[in-house]
C-alpha cells in the first residue's frame, strides 16, 4: 500500500506562494500559472480528517482531468497539462467567490434541510410531498459562498447580486455554463449506467474571460447513483446505491461526528483507511469505465516535484 501524501512543501522557480486547501496544495507560479497537487487528504463536513487515503489524490486528479477535457467545448478551463497522476498545471484565474452547486435530486444537504421543514433553498422553492432522492422537475442551482476557511454558506442569486459578489452579466453566464456542464455530465454518467445527482463547479476570470477551474465531476464534488434499481429503491423508500463521498460522511455521523463544535473525530484505523482507498478506486473505475492504474508508490514526493519542474520548464 502506498504511503498517503498529506503534505507537500516544494519550492519551484518563480514560485510566488502556495495555498493549502482542505485537499489541494496549489503553487502560484509568477501569478500566471498554478501547479495543483491533489493530496491524499480527505475532508468531510469542512473538516480535514487526521489520516490520508492512499491513491485518493490520483483518483480525483485523473477523474477531473478526464472531465475537463470532455467539457472544454462548453467553457474554457484552466488545465494546461497533467504532468503527474496527482498534479494538474494550468492557468491562474481570479476565482469568483461563489461555488455553483447544481442539484437534480432531493438528497444530501438539500434533503436534510427539507426534512427539517424548509421549503426554500437558496431562493429556490421546493414543492411539498417530495421523497428523499426524488428527481426535481428540473435541476436547481443552489450556490454557496466560497469560504477560504470554515463552512461554505448557502446563498441565493438575489443576495449574490445585491451584495455585488458577482455581476449580473457574469452570474447569468455562470448559470448557463453550470446547466450545460451538468447536462454533459448527466450524458456521460448515463453511458456508465450512472445518474449524476448533484455537483458543484468553480469558475474564475482571466483577461476578461471566464474559465472553469478546480475539479469537476469527481466523487468529492459530485454524487452519483447507480441507475439500475433506482426507481425500485425510491418506490420502496430504500437508500440509493451511490458513488460519492457520502459513505465517509455516513460513517462519521454513525460515530457521532458532523463537524460541530466539541465533537470528536472518530479513530480511523488502518483497515478503515484501506477500505476508503478501495472505495475511491471503485469510484474511479465506475465513473471512468476503465481499470485504475496505481501510480508508482516509491518516492512519490520526488516524483511529483520532478514532474512539475519538467512541466514548468515547457511553459
Amino acid at each position: 500500500m502506498k504511503e498517503a501524501i498529506v503534505k507537500t512543501d516544494f519550492n519551484f522557480p518563480n514560485q510566488k506562494n502556495v495555498y493549502k486547501g482542505k485537499v489541494r496544495d496549489v503553487y502560484n507560479i509568477n501569478d500566471e500559472y498554478l501547479a495543483m497537487v491533489v493530496s491524499d487528504r480527505i475532508s468531510a463536513f469542512d473538516v480535514v480528517l487526521p489520516k490520508g487515503i492512499p491513491f485518493k489524490g490520483q483518483v480525483l486528479n485523473q477523474i477531473a482531468t478526464r472531465f475537463l477535457d470532455a467539457t472544454a467545448d462548453i467553457v474554457p478551463n484552466w488545465k494546461i497539462a497533467t504532468p503527474d497522476p496527482m498534479v494538474t498545471v494550468g492557468h491562474m484565474a481570479e476565482p469568483f467567490m461563489v461555488e455553483m452547486v447544481i442539484r437534480g435530486y432531493l438528497t444530501g444537504h438539500a434533503w436534510r434541510e427539507y426534512k427539517a421543514g424548509k421549503r426554500m433553498l437558496c431562493g429556490e422553492v421546493l414543492p411539498d410531498g417530495m421523497k428523499e432522492n426524488q428527481k426535481f422537475a428540473k435541476p436547481i442551482i443552489t450556490p454557496t459562498t466560497k469560504a477560504m476557511e470554515g463552512h461554505d454558506e448557502d446563498i441565493s442569486k438575489t443576495e449574490i447580486l445585491k451584495q455585488g459578489i458577482v455581476s449580473k452579466e457574469d452570474y447569468e453566464q455562470l448559470e448557463a455554463y453550470t446547466h450545460a456542464l451538468f447536462a454533459r455530465g448527466i450524458e456521460i454518467a448515463a453511458e456508465k449506467d450512472l445518474i449524476l445527482v448533484d455537483t458543484k463547479y468553480e469558475f474564475g476570470k482571466k483577461d476578461g474571460k471566464i474559465y472553469l477551474i478546480d475539479e469537476i465531476h469527481t466523487p468529492d464534488s459530485s454524487r452519483y447513483f447507480y441507475k439500475e434499481g433506482y426507481a425500485e429503491r425510491l418506490a420502496n423508500d430504500e437508500p440509493q446505491k451511490q458513488l460519492s463521498k457520502e459513505f465517509v460522511r455516513e460513517w462519521l455521523m454513525e460515530n457521532g461526528f458532523q463537524g460541530k463544535e466539541g465533537q470528536q473525530i472518530p479513530e480511523m484505523n488502518e483497515e478503515r483507511v484501506n477500505q476508503i482507498s478501495e472505495r475511491y478506486i471503485e469510484l474511479y473505475e465506475q465513473i471512468i469505465g476503465e481499470k485504475f492504474e496505481r501510480g508508482d508508490a516509491v518516492n512519490v514526493q520526488t516524483r511529483i516535484e520532478n514532474n512539475i519542474k519538467a512541466c514548468l520548464e515547457t511553459l
